[in-house]
């Protein structure tokens, strides 16, 4: 609806929104849609990721920094895991185009490895916040603007409450999201949908008949562009004036 209003509020001007990830123009800045996720109780209000009560805080004091539970509540830190162990099969979920995946670069502000960190923008998820703020949070940088909402929204609920049942604990935070031992993120969005394809708890969730269906629409998408003589071109017939 945003994207929409948008895009129709400005070509009355006489101007073209795009909300293309990488626009098709020299010295253009790549464009990402990062979701911002906690868990909330409906009766108190209370974040969940939160380490608020006086003994969380100073439980929270002793433990290093690079450790999830100094930042985050365990439900929080739980949830953390389920993200980065799902990372690879939410991929396609929250970049949806072959353009998106030329935002995942080194040193650019965005993800490419499979890791998180606290308040570090180049991690994949960047938790914000610390004992005693209500506002504690885990920052998704994956995704791109041209995702579909529920998709991307859906996906995260999905791996982080795995990540909860199974009371997955996350590895320690990074201080080099760039470094060439992290493990990786899909390269492209082929890669990306046969990562979906083997991931048990978003094929579960989504269901295998959708993740069927979407796999096939994506595939073709990226078959087009595998085909193209203009690279270039192509994203900007396909992008451009459509997102």
């Amino acid at each position: 609806l945003f994207r929409s209003a948008v895009k129709q509020a400005l070509r009355r001007g006489g101007y073209h929104a795009t909300f293309m990830c990488r626009p098709p123009f020299e010295n253009i800045m790549s464009s990402g849609w990062h979701l911002h996720q906690s868990l909330c109780d409906l009766e108190s209000g209370q974040n969940l990721f939160a380490r608020t009560t006086a003994a969380d805080i100073q439980e929270a004091a002793g433990l290093p920094a690079n450790n999830a539970r100094h930042t985050l509540s365990q439900i929080g830190a739980q949830y953390l895991a389920g993200l980065l162990s799902h990372a690879q099969g939410i991929t396609s979920l929250c970049t949806t185009t072959v353009n998106g995946f030329g935002r995942f670069k080194p040193n650019a502000l965005a993800p490419q490895s499979i890791v998180w960190g606290l308040d570090n923008r180049g991690a994949m998820l960047r938790v914000v916040g610390g004992a005693g703020d209500p506002a504690t949070r885990i920052e998704n940088r994956l995704g791109e603007p041209a995702a579909n909402p529920y998709l991307y929204m859906a996906s995260q609920i999905l791996a982080g409450l795995d990540g909860i049942h199974n009371s997955s604990e996350p590895p320690l935070a990074t201080e080099a999201p760039y470094a060439e031992s992290a493990a990786r993120l899909p390269v492209t969005l082929g890669e990306a949908i046969a990562h979906l394809g083997q991931d048990k708890v978003m094929c579960e969730g989504f269901g295998p008949h959708f993740v069927r269906y979407y796999q096939r629409i994506k595939q073709s998408e990226q078959n087009r562009f595998d085909q193209a003589e203009d690279k270039i071109e192509f994203q900007r017939r396909e992008y451009f004036g459509r997102i």
